[in-house]
């Protein structure tokens, strides 16, 4: 009975393994078992990524042939490390170091040995290859730029890390991935599919052919060209005009929400950040604590927004009917508040309607409507929440869901935050009356002021601003041809619009920055500047900040310049914002005096005041 029993057990067993295997074989065979057979080698084929193009068909980003040495550690075999190091241009150590992180990451996988090997490194190379078993060379498609200028538009691409690999299993190590701009932004886009040939390995790890006669081969994808809504020329100018300042311009197609040009200064050639030099230029450019240019400062710069603002002061407070068009308040050049409050106004005084506040900047106006505005309710909190609600609604207060990879919502505050933030007693109009003029509490980026500006342009609507103009056989997100409506009713705008005008016109704020033959409409603005120098908060030279859009009807340019430590708002983000329009309308630039101070000055010694030692030429 027990050899039956014995007999009986072998048998069972030898039929549940042979039913085993049969089924693993022949009905559980799956493809992407193929990644985990040793006995299969994988080679990749990689695509070229798409080309960039900005909206007129200039070629931006295209590609050049990059070749990385692989590695798979299990199969290195005893080589002349001194003769192979000499031929990578480098040194034993290095070899060691290497070849111990492609060991760490796997013995059996490859992974990158030495990336970007140039043309003539990989023609000397090529012909030696055989020698050193367990590596090979791997063709890929690196960046190219084709021009100098819009780095943070652009981006850059660089190999992923583990902890990409593990999020994202397309990639393996050694792979590139786009970062920052439009290479993070469209990365499934641009980057295609990479095809994959696997070859059948023998005992002795030798390759004996295709696996399966390539049943299971795929070619590569290359990926689609992409246009972007970027002005090249106009980017270029911008950047130029920025030169030795720092800050952001941000110009918006009123029509259609795309971004014309987005200028982060100081930028730095893309090319930079291509090729076997790429980390070591990524961070020099990192460490510049002074001008910070890896940091977009269009749209991550958060600061205050100053008397662009006062133009949604006006209209939520003529939306709300704290005033009209004809009220009037009289400028002694100091606005009295509270017990003994005061805030000062560089107006020049004298009585003040809607047109002539926003012509003349008049901060005496503004409080007064800002505190009729929240007066009108009993409730301090409830109108602060009517009054939040109307400035939220052109874009600011929250992150804008644009297609860039980076942003910041800033902030505008409601009931529920001055409650939280005074507690103890009952606030007022008055205990917040610098909102009234752009400070206090609110923060926004340039893109936000620039997309506001954009949405008083159209005269109340405005599209989510987007850098993606076109991509090859494929939709655009409908999100950006969405209209976004203000709470704002169409016909205060007119007015307000009106103001805009004349602070170029009538002895306005910017009544120099005139540009012949285009009706621009306009805001001037100044926004305090503290930082703290050995951990005490220090006062420094204020930001100018200017917004504009032109023509004043039928508007084809939207834009908000932010110029650090620039004094106040005319004087160099209003220069640069005149600029910036006559080079996009007309194509050419009139005001050459204007265009010489510009280019001229340098506010270098405004940026080193916080730090020791001497100002440095930027070498990007």
């Amino acid at each position: 009975m027990r050899q039956l029993l014995l007999f009986a057990s072998i048998i069972f067993v030898g039929v549940l393994f042979i039913s085993r295997l049969f089924y693993l074989q022949i009905y559980s065979f799956d493809e992407h078992s193929l990644f985990d057979d040793n006995a299969i080698r994988k080679v990749y084929d990689y695509p070229k990524r798409g080309f960039v193009y900005d909206r007129n068909g200039n070629l931006l980003v295209a590609n050049e042939p990059s070749y990385d040495v692989m590695v798979i550690p299990r199969e290195v075999e005893p080589l002349d490390t001194i003769e192979f190091c000499n031929l990578l241009k480098i040194d034993k150590e290095q070899f060691i170091k290497y070849y111990s992180k492609a060991r760490r990451y796997s013995p059996r996988l490859p992974s990158v040995f030495v990336p970007q090997l140039s043309k003539e490194d990989y023609a000397v190379l090529q012909e030696k290859m055989r020698k050193y078993t367990g590596f090979y060379i791997q063709k890929r498609s690196l960046r190219h730029y084709e021009t100098t200028i819009g780095a943070n538009v652009l981006g850059f691409i660089a190999e992923v890390n583990q902890s990409i690999i593990e999020k994202k299993p397309y990639y393996q190590m050694g792979d590139l991935i786009g970062k920052q701009g439009v290479e993070l932004s469209y990365e499934k886009q641009l980057r295609g599919i990479k095809g994959v040939k696997r070859f059948q390995r023998d005992r002795f790890n030798r390759n004996i052919g295709s696996y399966k006669n390539g049943k299971y081969d795929t070619i590569p994808v290359q990926g689609k060209d992409i246009t972007i809504t970027i002005d090249a020329q106009l980017q270029a100018y911008g950047e130029l005009l920025m030169q030795n300042k720092r800050g952001g311009i941000v110009a918006i197609e009123p029509a259609t929400g795309e971004i014309l040009a987005l200028v982060s200064a100081p930028s730095y050639n893309p090319n930079l950040l291509v090729g076997r030099k790429r980390s070591k230029n990524y961070s020099i450019l990192n460490k510049d604590s002074i001008h910070l240019p890896l940091i977009d400062k269009s749209l991550l710069r958060v600061h205050e927004p100053g008397s662009p603002f006062k133009a949604l002061v006006a209209l939520a407070a003529l939306q709300e009917g704290a005033i009209t068009p004809q009220t009037t308040v009289r400028c002694s050049g100091i606005y009295h508040y509270g017990r003994r409050g005061t805030m000062g106004c560089h107006c020049g005084g004298g009585s003040r309607d809607l047109v002539k506040g926003i012509a003349k900047s008049c901060n005496s106006y503004f409080a007064t409507a800002f505190r009729k505005n929240i007066d009108m309710y009993p409730n301090a909190s409830k109108s602060m929440d009517i009054w939040s609600n109307h400035i939220k609604s052109f874009g600011l207060g929250k992150y804008l869901g644009t297609d860039l990879p980076i942003g910041k919502s800033g902030l505008i505050p409601n009931g529920a935050y001055y409650d939280k933030w005074y507690p103890d007693f009952k606030w007022g109009a008055t205990t917040i009356i610098s909102n009234s003029i752009g400070q206090g509490e609110i923060q926004v980026t340039p893109i936000h002021l620039a997309n506001m500006t954009a949405a008083i342009a159209n005269r109340g609507f405005y599209y989510t601003p987007h850098i993606i103009k076109n991509i090859e056989g494929q939709e655009l997100n409908n999100k950006f041809t969405e209209k976004h409506v203000t709470t704002i009713n169409k016909q205060y705008f007119e007015p307000v619009i009106q103001g805009l005008l004349d602070v170029y016109n009538n002895n306005g704020t910017a009544w120099f920055l005139q540009v012949p033959g285009i009706e621009i409409c306009g805001k001037t603005g100044t926004a305090e500047n503290f930082t703290k120098v050995n951990g005490k908060r220090t006062q420094l030279t204020d930001h100018s900040i200017f917004i504009a859009f032109a023509p004043k009807d039928n508007p084809k340019i939207a834009i908000a310049v932010l110029v650090e430590n620039g004094y106040y708002g005319a004087r160099w983000a209003g220069r640069i914002t005149s600029l910036m329009i006559e080079k996009y309308i007309k194509g050419d630039i009139t005001l050459k005096q204007m265009e010489k101070l510009v280019l001229e000055k340098s506010l270098e010694e405004e940026y080193i005041k916080p730090f020791s030692g001497k100002p440095f030429k930027i070498n990007y």
